[in-house]
């Protein structure tokens, strides 16, 4: 463990040429974040492109998946690239995992389709997603480190914010690039072929970010540790093969970085993915508010960095994570009644359910993909309202009964499968679709018609929307940024926090693997596993349940267990 003494040690202040080289690693990890979430943004467009050969929501959570696989092996390229950082050094580990990512990144642009390809698409998207997780994997450990080994003892907390903000910096640099895109050639050819362009364009930032790194001097604290002999041979058995420092691995993971990561990624994402999916705000809309709210809270990234020097970090970030988990379910509310407020005030004064036998009803979710949910009547009933994003409970009813749809006072009978096939069963579920949406529109859910229906005579001729003229864009930015803010107060001093718990010698390689696992794999996964609760049950709040349950544990973990580090010297 590091040093732990409470008084603060004397350090020198950073100098000109440092503070340059902290803003140089800054910069180049920026170029890393808008790689890696480019994918995140064009999820729903990604998922109409690779995952087109199964229903719309299996690919959508399938696009998701994808987005949650370079997550996946997060950790594992914090142990390759932490121990090469902790053998070889920060600089040359920098390079090594900006080259990967940006490969990676501008090969995804130039992927072919399933149309052209079919099911190798989806498959080598994934592997690039697979390349993509790894060398993030090895990007922030370094970057952390490195600006925290160059910054004085008493501002730790204010220069590794700086590192902080590189996440929502690279992801507001993606969504100017996507919206910039958008604009300039329509929603049309973007959907069609120019969601590939952020990713092509990606080959210069690239360039930018190499030249960058390219001009960085290794860490003087590991500098200095080289030339003393000191470094460790064996970084990851030396980590994570005695107790000592396995437990403060473990009390960094469960005690802070979990909440700090399901807190970061429903903040950032899963609000996006919400305002697209649950409340069908269209997606340049959706990109514009978000932005906006980027705007504003990420000087706060600095802000809870420079507060953590003087309070602790500790505080900071548990109470993030507290504010989080008591205030998510109002803050959603919120959410839909200015994003969408015909739906929202429909959905209480017509609430809608399915009444069904539950043993009849399948999850709705295919991991085959080959699962159109239309041979039971309850499964045509929910897969109409899923694909539509209308919420919905579920009242039990006997076996052996039809399923049926009730909108406010007005109940509408699936078909029976069972006495229906081929053609007969297709009209079926077609009339069965138009009854539901005429009765959704009469109950004041608000629906259009649908633009895609003119070329393909198989689309449904209305669908629901979200009416720009009502979106109350003021009030959505506002929860936006109060979600935003939540962000900057669990992450601005996540950094700080991490670098002071572990030595020198296996800083990168400890540091790395608990924050990766926790946003990895506990926020990473946010976005697929609340999506897919929320298909399974109905309620489009249904998945908020997992960062809450997250967040909260990670307050009571971090209360008993989290120590203290902001007075800790990390030279030694």
């Amino acid at each position: 463990m590091a040093a732990s003494s409470d008084s603060m040690p004397k350090h020198h202040e950073a100098t000109g040429g440092e503070k340059r080289v902290i803003l140089a690693s800054s910069l180049g990890t920026v170029f890393e974040w808008y790689d890696f979430y480019l994918y995140g943004l064009l999820a729903t467009v990604i998922s109409a492109q690779f995952f087109s050969g199964v229903n719309e929501t299996t690919g959508f959570i399938f696009a998701l998946a994808a987005f949650a696989a370079g997550f996946a092996v997060r950790p594992f390229g914090a142990l390759v690239f932490g121990r090469l950082g902790d053998i070889v050094g920060r600089k040359y580990t920098f390079l090594v995992t900006m080259g990967l990512m940006g490969f990676a990144t501008f090969t995804v642009g130039i992927l072919p389709n399933y149309a052209s390809i079919g099911v190798a698409a989806p498959i080598m998207l994934v592997l690039l997603r697979l390349l993509q997780g790894l060398a993030l994997g090895g990007e922030y450990g370094g970057a952390a480190t490195y600006v925290a080994e160059h910054a004085p003892n008493n501002k730790r907390g204010l220069y590794t914010s700086f590192i902080q903000t590189t996440a929502t910096l690279g992801l507001f640099a993606a969504l100017l690039v996507v919206i910039g895109t958008r604009t300039l050639i329509g929603e049309e050819a973007f959907k069609d072929w120019g969601w590939r362009v952020p990713f092509l364009i990606s080959v210069i930032l690239l360039g930018v970010s190499l030249w960058i790194r390219m001009q960085l001097q290794e860490s003087p604290v590991f500098q200095k540790m080289k030339e003393e002999g000191t470094a460790s041979k064996a970084p990851i058995s030396e980590a994570f093969g005695n107790w000592r420092n396995g437990r403060v691995v473990l009390i960094a993971l469960f005690g802070a970085v979990a909440g700090q990561a399901v807190v970061w990624y429903t903040g950032q994402f899963y609000a996006l993915f919400f305002l697209e999916k649950m409340l069908l705000v269209d997606g340049a809309t959706a990109n514009i508010l978000i932005a906006i709210a980027l705007a504003i809270g990420t000087p706060f990234f600095i802000f809870f960095g420079w507060l953590s020097d003087k309070i602790g970090r500790k505080w900071i970030i548990l109470a993030g994570c507290g504010l989080a988990a008591m205030t998510y379910f109002p803050a959603f509310n919120a959410l839909s009644n200015v994003a969408n407020p015909a739906m929202a005030k429909a959905s209480v004064t017509a609430p809608v359910s399915v009444t069904a036998n539950e043993n009849d009803c399948s999850l709705q979710f295919d991991p085959i993909g080959r699962n159109k949910f239309d041979s039971k009547s309850c499964d045509i009933a929910k897969s109409y309202l899923a694909k539509n994003a209308v919420s919905y409970s579920v009242v039990s009813a006997p076996a052996g009964t039809v399923a049926s749809v009730r909108i406010g006072d007005k109940v509408i009978t699936a078909p029976d499968p069972s006495k229906l096939v081929g053609e007969e069963k297709a009209l079926a579920i077609k009339a069965f679709g138009g009854e539901v949406m005429s009765n959704l529109q009469a109950a004041g859910y608000p629906v259009k018609d649908n633009p895609a229906a003119a070329k393909d005579e198989k689309a449904p001729k209305k669908i629901l929307f979200a009416d720009p003229a009502q979106i109350n864009k003021p009030l959505v930015v506002a929860v936006l940024t109060y979600l935003v803010l939540l962000v900057t107060m669990v992450y601005g001093p996540i950094a700080a926090l991490l670098v002071e718990l572990f030595p020198t010698r296996i800083r990168y390689t400890s540091m790395s693997l608990p924050y990766h696992i926790g946003n990895g794999w506990f926020g990473g996964f946010l976005p697929t596993t609340a999506f897919a609760m929320v298909a399974a049950t109905g309620d489009i709040y249904y998945g908020l349940w997992y960062p809450i349950v997250v967040a909260a544990l990670t307050v009571i973990a971090g209360l008993l267990f989290l120590p203290e580090t902001f007075k800790r010297n990390i030279d030694d």
